[in-house]
């Protein structure tokens, strides 16, 4: 039975405010406590002032919690590339990177995705720095899996830092990988030096294979989870990274049907492309099941009917993956693929710095609530970014939009996350922040006239994504400069036909563009601005996307987005080559 549903306070009644306030001095004394005596808290100039005045002091005196706030000023990674470079010199000397950013060394590096089409950023993760508490009232509410759970997490990393001795001897190697594979190896202990005890065994209640997790190419990836999922009546849930990858296995289904049944029926693993390196391992565990490839055969690909998903898997109560925010573009799709009695549930809201909020209430997709044991604080959007700006939870008031400013285990000293968030409420369990995931702070259409935002194109897509229109599966946009004035230019993946209404899109299009900021409109009354434009792509070019760019970037299954706002060059390009038709 799921929990009740709980509804946010508008406002802070004394004793949750005194609680509050309790556990956020609790917390960062916590966290001071962990990092106070690493390399960088000692030697870091962004903290000399806050060093110079706690030297005398016990890490516990509780002066030291006003000392941080009034003396430690917000960091961004410019501050950490330094250290973090230490790491990736050749030999990794332990005397150079012990106790560097916390106690210890990292049990792995997470990296960021590039979705802006950055350099991809490092982040030492530590042991014990998971980063979520939740609350106890949910936990009597998590039913134990008893069936099978297709679980589509990677487990390959992109590179190992060896951690030399002077004298040469190896003495941690530590993966570099993205943050769900970091996760999932340090909680469950897969170390890399163990991995060849693991590649033939299957995990309890998972449909596919260990070694399935160490497939790098997207596609490849994928079809194999299919497969095994398909072979497996008993699935319960099915879980990944974003919606979007659930969805792209479905399409790759769609299109390799008749491979994956032939290969049920047969119990011989297909021949797909890189897999060769676990391809003895997926075998031992593929039987022949002429019964179920007859069942399946019966029923259909996903796309012959609708609730295709409950059909082929009777007990599947579950999708778990990130649907909101840009997201949840593909959730409609995704929803006609399970049917209307499939739980989706999000699995919360972080980044690759830090965890930070997981649902507010159990089915609840958009709704998040600060959860972490990590420190917390905020910055109004509509402030400078100065330390003096600085926020708590208490200051905090619904309806306003913040970017989260985190002090971690991991040794980020109020580091500022790029998201933005739209604080509605107060959880009444503890007082937490309650918030809607509203948009990335760093991705913005840029034009001379106005910066539009990832929330404002979010509306503009919104706005033609309607059945007589065009039904928009995926997209992105672009500053198009093709033709002058400068506009949105929007390049959207649509399911089925366009509809018979499509030649209204472009000024519905402007319309809600329009409405986001008085600029634009100003922009378009003085010819500034034109209608946006909008290009259909060959049906599945963004699953393909993120297969080029994941191997381009040689980076992790599950871990390349297509951003609201595109502006990588190379990204942009590759996309433009795949437009079938413009409106």
């Amino acid at each position: 039975m799921a929990p009740p549903i709980v509804h946010p306070l508008t406002s802070l009644p004394p004793q949750l405010l005194a609680a509050l306030n309790d556990g956020t001095d609790q917390r960062l004394q916590d966290v001071i406590g962990a990092i106070i005596a690493s390399q960088y808290a000692s030697s870091s100039p962004d903290l000399t002032d806050f060093q110079s005045t706690i030297r005398d002091k016990d890490v516990k005196d509780p002066s030291i919690l006003s000392d941080f706030r009034n003396l430690v000023p917000l960091t961004n990674y410019d501050a950490y590339r330094p250290w973090v470079a230490k790491f990736f010199e050749r030999p990794c000397k332990l005397s150079e990177v012990e106790n560097l950013l916390a106690l210890g060394l990292p049990s792995y590096f997470a990296v960021s995705s590039s979705t802006s089409g950055s350099k991809p950023k490092h982040f030492a993760r530590y042991d014990g720095s998971f980063g979520l508490a939740c609350h106890s009232e949910d936990s009597g509410h998590r039913s134990a899996l008893t069936g099978t759970i297709a679980s589509m997490h990677t487990l390959s990393y992109r590179d190992i830092v060896d951690v030399t001795t002077a004298s040469g001897e190896v003495v941690k190697r530590i993966p570099v990988s993205i943050l769900s594979c970091g996760l999932a190896r340090n909680y469950q202990g897969w170390t890399v030096e163990t991995d060849h005890t693991r590649m033939a065994s299957m995990i309890p209640y998972h449909s596919a294979p260990w070694a399935t997790g160490l497939i790098g190419y997207h596609r490849s990836f994928l079809l194999v989870h299919a497969l095994f999922a398909l072979a497996n009546p008993t699935l319960e849930q099915i879980a990944t990274t974003f919606i979007t990858i659930f969805m792209d296995m479905v399409y790759y289904m769609q299109e390799e049907w008749d491979m994956l049944l032939s290969s049920i029926r047969d119990g011989i693993i297909p021949d797909i492309d890189h897999i060769d390196h676990v391809r003895d391992y997926l075998q031992v565990n593929m039987h022949a099941d002429p019964q179920r490839a007859d069942e399946l055969w019966s029923i259909g690909p996903p796309f012959s009917f609708p609730a295709w998903a409950p059909r082929i898997w009777p007990k599947l109560n579950t999708l778990q993956c990130v649907c909101s925010g840009t997201f949840a573009i593909s959730l409609p799709k995704a929803r006609s693929v399970i049917g209307p009695n499939v739980v989706v549930k999000n699995t919360g809201y972080g980044c690759t710095e830090c965890l930070i909020g997981v649902p507010f209430n159990h089915e609840d997709v958009d709704v998040f609530v600060v959860n972490s044991t990590n420190v917390v604080e905020y910055l109004d959007v509509a402030d400078n970014h100065a330390q003096e700006n600085i926020l708590q939870a208490w200051d905090l008031q619904p309806g306003k939009l913040y970017q989260p400013v985190v002090t971690t285990r991991d040794g980020l000293w109020r580091y500022v996350i790029d998201d933005v968030l739209h604080v509605i409420g107060f959880d009444p369990r503890d007082g937490s922040p309650v918030f809607r995931y509203h948009g990335r702070n760093n991705l913005a259409i840029r034009s001379q006239y106005a910066i539009i935002t990832e929330a404002d194109v979010i509306k503009v897509i919104q706005a033609i994504n309607e059945e007589d229109m065009l039904r928009v599966q995926e997209f992105t946009t672009v500053l198009d400069r093709r033709e002058l004035p400068e506009t949105v230019g929007i390049i959207v993946d649509i399911g089925g036909d366009i509809g018979p209404d499509a030649n209204s899109a472009r000024q519905k299009a402007l319309k809600a563009l329009l409405s986001t900021n008085d600029e634009h409109q100003r922009a378009f009354d003085t010819g500034r601005l034109r209608q946006p434009t909008i290009r259909v792509v060959k049906h599945g070019t963004f699953s393909d996307y993120r297969r080029w760019r994941g191997e381009r970037l040689n980076a992790g299954v599950g871990q390349i987005k297509v951003p609201a706002v595109m502006v990588d060059p190379a990204s942009i390009e590759w996309l433009e080559e795949r437009v079938a038709k413009e409106l």
